[in-house]
Order: structure tokens, then C-alpha cells, then sequence
């Protein structure tokens, strides 16, 4: 597995890196959950731009993100997850693609999540401006209602790999113990297979070894919370730390 850098963390190498999501409504909740995000010192910050009521102003967004960077010791992701895959906003793909475009290149942060699950030829293009931006790009893909097969799994982020992504992201919502497996397996048999970082989660209190167990079974980078969580199944990130910390391999075992 090649590493792939996002600022100035590493993705690829040693146990999984831990993100917390910023999802404030409005610049206030925003800024004020920066700062209690910023004392817990996660390896990098999400800014779900889907929870934010004035995300279609970008000279407000571009504000705002040049104030988070002042305050965040971290890399800055940005995000907007659609309502299909579980995000809080409506917004067309138009919207969507519009959006991505102008983040893009106005350079706004240090990676940028897109969704594979939409036009091709758009997510192509979007992809190619930002690596033309030297910024990486996270292919995602998130399936609130079921764990697909692994071969599905494992298809999806070889998509993603072949569609140039710098790191694949798939998360599933088990409904068994059986379903955990299957994601598990689905990484650990990607991890074998494609050369890219990946980033891998089942949702929801069954999936919450796999937040734990990246470093064992492929998954570079674990979402913890600071206050709110983002999505089902996330573990506060100071615990987070900890657990990943008691877990890590020695190197011999690696």
C-alpha cells in the first residue's frame, strides 16, 4: 500500500489516524466546535459542509474555512454528503458538482470527499481539477441500509482505484455479526489487491470493531467525536485514542 499525504499527516503507515467531523449549522456553532476539536488534537478535521445553512455562499465558506485554519493544529477535509449517502441536506448534482468546483479551486482545504455514486464523467472531471490542484482526492461511497457482498465491496474501491482516487472510502450499516465479517474480509482482501490507502466502517454499536481494527485488517483513517457524532457507531475520540494506542501492533507482528 503506497502512502498518501493529506498536509502534513500520513495516511498508509502504522495505526488508523482519527478524524472528527465539524457539523455546525451556522459560523458560531462552527467556530466553537473548532475550538473544542482543536484541544482534543485529532490527526484530522471534517467540515460536513452538508450541515451547514449558508454552504451555497462561497465567499461565507471561504471565509470560514480560512478561520478554521487558524485555529485547527490539523489537515482540513471537506465534505458534502448528500442525502442518498446519508448527509443532511438536499442539493441537485449540478448543485453538487458546482459546489466541489468552486472549493476546489479556491483551494480551500487539504483533501476534498467525493461521491462515487454519482455522474461518471463529472466525478472524472472533478477528480482531474483537483489533482491539478495537487489536492487528494477521497473516493466514497456509504450504504445506510446494508452490508453488500464482499466481491461488491471490493469492487466499489477498486473503482475507485481505477478512477484515480488517492484514497477509497466505503462504509455499510451491518444488521449482524455476519455483516461485520463481510467488511472486514471485503478490506482486508482489498488492502491485498489495490495500491491505495483505504478507509473502511461499519456503522452503528455492531460496527464499532471495525473502528478499532483498521491496523489489522487495512483502514487507514477512524472517525471519532467531539460531542456530536456524524455518523452511528462513532466512539469519542479521546477514547478513540486510547483503545487504538492499547491495540497497536508491535512491528514484529505486522
Amino acid at each position: 500500500m503506497k502512502s498518501v499525504k493529506i498536509g502534513n499527516l500520513t495516511l498508509g503507515s502504522g495505526k488508523p489516524k482519527i478524524a472528527v467531523s465539524l457539523t455546525g449549522k451556522n459560523q458560531n456553532e462552527v467556530l466553537q466546535q473548532a475550538q473544542q476539536i482543536a484541544a482534543v488534537r485529532p490527526d484530522l478535521v471534517e467540515w460536513r459542509l452538508d450541515y451547514f445553512q449558508d454552504v451555497l455562499e462561497i465567499t461565507t465558506v471561504s471565509q470560514l474555512a480560512a478561520k478554521l485554519r487558524q485555529i485547527l493544529p490539523t489537515p482540513l477535509l471537506l465534505t458534502f454528503r448528500t442525502q442518498a449517502e446519508g448527509g443532511v441536506r438536499p442539493l441537485s448534482t449540478a448543485q453538487y458538482f458546482i459546489l466541489l468546483r468552486q472549493l476546489i479551486d479556491q483551494q480551500l482545504s487539504d483533501a476534498i470527499d467525493i461521491e462515487v455514486a454519482r455522474s461518471r464523467q463529472n466525478v472524472i472531471e472533478t477528480i482531474q481539477a483537483a489533482h491539478q490542484q495537487n489536492l487528494p482526492v477521497i473516493l466514497s461511497n456509504h450504504d445506510f441500509q446494508a452490508t453488500p457482498p464482499e466481491a461488491k465491496l471490493v469492487a466499489r474501491l477498486t473503482l475507485m482505484n481505477d478512477l484515480q482516487a488517492d484514497i477509497a472510502k466505503v462504509a455499510v450499516m451491518p444488521h449482524s455479526a455476519a455483516d461485520v465479517l463481510t467488511l472486514l474480509t471485503a478490506t482486508h482482501m482489498a488492502t491485498e489487491c489495490l495500491p491505495l490507502p483505504l478507509i473502511t466502517m461499519a456503522m452503528g454499536d455492531l460496527g464499532k470493531i471495525t473502528r478499532l481494527s483498521g491496523e489489522l485488517f487495512g483502514s487507514v483513517l477512524t472517525f471519532g467525536s467531539v460531542g456530536s457524532a456524524s455518523a452511528p457507531g462513532q466512539i469519542p475520540a479521546q477514547t478513540l485514542r486510547s483503545l487504538l494506542n492499547e491495540l497497536q501492533l508491535d512491528a514484529q507482528n505486522k
